[in-house]
Formats: C-alpha cells, sequence, structure tokens
C-alpha cells in the first residue's frame, strides 16, 4: 500500500519510512553535506594543482593530480544522491560549500610543487576526518549505506594522503 502524502507548505510529498528516523536522516544529510563540500573543495584544489604544478616531478604530478581529481569528480553524485535518498537537498553552491568545508580552498597563488603536495595530504586526512566523524551517527541509526558510502572514501582518503605523504620523505 502507498503510503499517505504529507503537505508542507501547499506541496504535496510522500512520507519517506526506511527505518531511520527523521532526526536522524536529516543528521546524517548534514554530516553527508560537509562531506561533499570538503570533497568537492578538494577536488577543486587538486584540478587547480594539476593545472599549475611545475618543476622537475611536473609530469608525475601532474598525472597523479589527474588521477585524484578523476576520482574525487566520481565520488561527488554518490554523496549527494544519499543525501537525497534520506530526503534532503544536497548543497551544490560555492557559497554552501565554503560554509560547510573543512577543507580550505587552494591558495590564490599556485606554490611549488612539494607544497602542494602537502596541501593535498592535509585535504585529505581533513576529508576522512569528516567521514569518520559521522560514521557513528550512521551506525547508531542503522544506516548501512551510509556506514559504506564513509568506509569506502575512508579508503581513497587515508590511502591517496599515505600515497602523497611518501613523496615528501628524504
Amino acid at each position: 500500500m502507498d503510503k499517505p502524502i504529507a503537505k508542507t507548505s501547499g506541496k504535496a510529498a510522500i512520507s519517506i519510512n526506511i527505518g531511520i528516523g527523521e532526526k536522524d536522516r536529516a543528521a546524517i544529510a548534514q554530516g553527508l553535506s560537509r562531506l561533499l563540500a570538503d570533497n568537492y573543495t578538494l577536488y577543486l584544489t587538486t584540478h587547480n594543482f594539476h593545472w599549475n604544478v611545475t618543476g622537475p616531478m611536473f609530469n608525475t604530478l601532474h598525472q597523479m593530480f589527474m588521477l585524484q581529481y578523476t576520482e574525487l569528480w566520481a565520488a561527488v553524485d554518490p554523496v549527494a544522491e544519499r543525501i537525497r535518498a534520506l530526503g534532503h537537498a544536497a548543497p551544490g553552491s560555492y557559497a554552501q560549500f565554503s560554509q560547510l568545508a573543512s577543507v580550505p580552498d587552494a591558495p590564490a597563488s599556485p606554490p611549488k610543487a612539494l607544497e602542494m603536495v602537502r596541501i593535498l595530504v592535509q585535504g585529505h586526512e581533513a576529508v576522512a576526518r569528516t567521514a569518520r566523524e559521522l560514521f557513528p551517527l550512521a551506525d547508531k541509526a542503522n544506516d548501512q549505506p551510509t556506514a559504506d558510502l564513509l568506509t569506502q572514501r575512508l579508503t581513497v582518503h587515508e590511502q591517496t594522503a599515505w600515497m602523497l605523504r611518501s613523496l615528501l620523505e628524504e
């Protein structure tokens, strides 16, 4: 049987009954919005560095950054679509992302190559922290799809940070 239609500000909306209460869905969607903002900001920074890297490591870093920004771009939709599946609007403007992100925007002037690597290490670690902070809430709410998404993102960001850090070792 279809769920009843709930009236909200003159619009008809279908009630959401997926086994996660509204309060938990709202909190998880807010956490995922922060993750989306962090991921998107890191994507922009990585793409910026891909365009602007110079020096003896140019080819290596140019290619590495391209692989990384491509992966980050591919991660945007699953995070945004999970927010939508929970019944909330996904943020999608620079203004919203700048308010939600813990990852700082790229420097106005491109730094030297190894400084780019340091900045990206810090960015991937920040995104990992954002994902990890949300994990207990998703677990408590029995939200396996979000927990799975968080696990995937943690794996990518921690591994990428490790690979980037290895370039900084002497």
